[in-house]
């Protein structure tokens, strides 16, 4: 008797601590677009504009050696972010909206750093040398040797350089474990000289660190344990090279892992990895992250003759592949055809879905019907590469030009403000308690209301 007592108190207490560690992670932005990858935190009570020359709202402006594309990653008071340093490969980042697809011609050496740098004063608390060398892989003239986001629990943090290879520290810095994964051959399929660079960024889910490797030989998805790297499962997958983030939605207590794509969009098992579902389509060069809602899982990518958005339900098994003109079928809520984009991920807020667009056109749809809201262009910015995020009702849009835009969420489009960073900026920004930090081409610049850095 006593026995059923201590079991009927010991489970909702475990449920509690469940439940609590799962609240205290949501607060953290603490993969890319923080948690779920959703770009979204509320009650963070961040500025509407700011001013670099006066200092106004800003709490601190840092220089970043090197090149990256890598987002800012926040645990508690830790911030971290990668760059790949080169004194020849010195070209910088190519701006706007063109058909080059040829890639940089350099073959220096170069160090690939992890950077961990104390959130609410710019200091750096430690950086690590992961890797020396010259890269396995030419870049994109809009593109890095470090594009891939870092991704921590608290206790461990994994970074991911493509063919240079996956690294585990410690929150201190001190490396756990790496993995070599050999030449990963990020190339445009239909010309394999236009070499883009490595881009998709790990995720850590119940200490699993997910992988997902889609190249042009030997694509993979993959989990590892994360303290010690051992590997759990590994799946073959047959698709282009793409630039895809993985999710995980649960669905009746099993937790799928979402991963985009186009001839192998589909669902894992988290536990096993076996596939539960899969559909093909879409744009041909897959980048946007899949994004979690209630229900539905929502997908978006644009290139080549398709640029579908598409809602899949949680309950999807099986090939769900829309046939010709089909815009919804068991499986399949609803799909807006000619409504995706091509580098950026969606975002989901108060039953609204946000899409941006290269040439700053912002398409907000109803999420549970695929209903366009509005349909509008942001000012006279050349070019957007950066995903968007939103926090309390404010929807925070960067340019490459470093322009930011500050628009209210909701059905009617609204422009609140326009701010400048001064410097070409492709990386979505990360949000933490009262602070919103944004990485342009060499440096990192933290906003925070009531601010005069010093």
């Amino acid at each position: 008797m006593y026995k059923m007592i201590f079991f009927s108190l010991l489970l909702p207490f475990n449920f509690i601590c469940e439940l609590a560690a799962q609240i205290d992670q949501a607060k953290q932005w603490s993969q890319f677009r923080g948690y779920l990858s959703s770009g979204v935190l509320d009650q963070a009570n961040l500025p509407d504009s700011w001013d670099l020359a006066s200092g106004k709202n800003v709490l601190w402006n840092i220089e970043i050696p090197g090149l990256g594309l890598s987002s800012p990653v926040i645990w508690r008071d830790k911030l971290f972010v990668t760059s790949a340093i080169s004194k020849e490969d010195t070209e910088g980042l190519k701006k706007g909206i063109y058909g080059d697809i040829g890639p940089v011609e350099d073959d220096s050496e170069h160090e690939w750093k992890v950077y961990c740098i104390n959130k609410l004063t710019g200091d750096l608390i430690w950086e690590k040398l992961a890797y020396r060398g010259v890269p396995e892989q030419k870049r994109h003239p809009k593109s890095t040797h470090a594009n891939s986001s870092v991704a921590t629990d608290g206790s461990y943090v994994v970074a991911f350089f493509g063919s240079e290879g996956l690294y585990c520290y410690d929150m201190e810095g001190n490396l756990m474990w790496k993995k070599d994964f050999g030449l990963l051959r990020s190339v445009f399929f239909r010309v394999e000289s236009a070499e883009w660079e490595f881009a998709s960024s790990p995720i850590i889910y119940d200490d699993k660190v997910i992988v997902q490797c889609d190249v042009m030989e030997n694509s993979f998805l993959a989990a590892y344990d994360v303290k010690t790297g051992q590997e759990l499962w590994k799946k073959e997958r047959d698709e282009y090279p793409g630039w895809c983030t993985p999710n995980v939605y649960v669905s009746n207590g099993r937790k799928i892992v979402a991963v985009n794509g186009f001839k192998h969009r589909g669902g894992y098992d988290l536990e096993t990895g076996k596939e539960i579902w899969r559909m093909s389509g879409g744009g041909d060069i897959q980048i946007p992250t899949p994004i979690v809602g209630e229900r539905l899982i929502y997908f978006n990518s644009a290139h080549g003759p398709q640029s579908p958005i598409m809602a899949v339900k949680y309950s999807a098994k099986g090939d769900i592949t829309l046939v010709q003109d089909q815009l919804s079928n068991e499986f399949v809520k609803w799909c807006v055809p000619r409504g995706g984009s091509y580098m950026q991920t969606m975002v989901l807020y108060d039953g609204l879905l946000y899409n941006l667009k290269w040439n700053g056109q912002l398409d907000c749809y109803n999420a549970e019907t695929g209903e366009e809201a509005y349909h509008e262009k942001m000012g006279r910015a050349k070019s957007f590469t950066a995903s968007p995020v939103i926090s309390d009702a404010r929807i925070y849009v960067v340019s490459d030009e470093g322009e930011v835009y500050v628009i209210k969420a909701g059905r009617d489009f609204e422009i609140l403000s326009k701010n400048e960073l001064n410097e070409t900026c492709m990386v979505t920004p990360a949000i933490t308690d009262g602070i919103i930090i944004f990485r342009t081409q060499s440096r990192l610049i933290a906003f925070s209301k009531n601010s005069i850095i010093k």
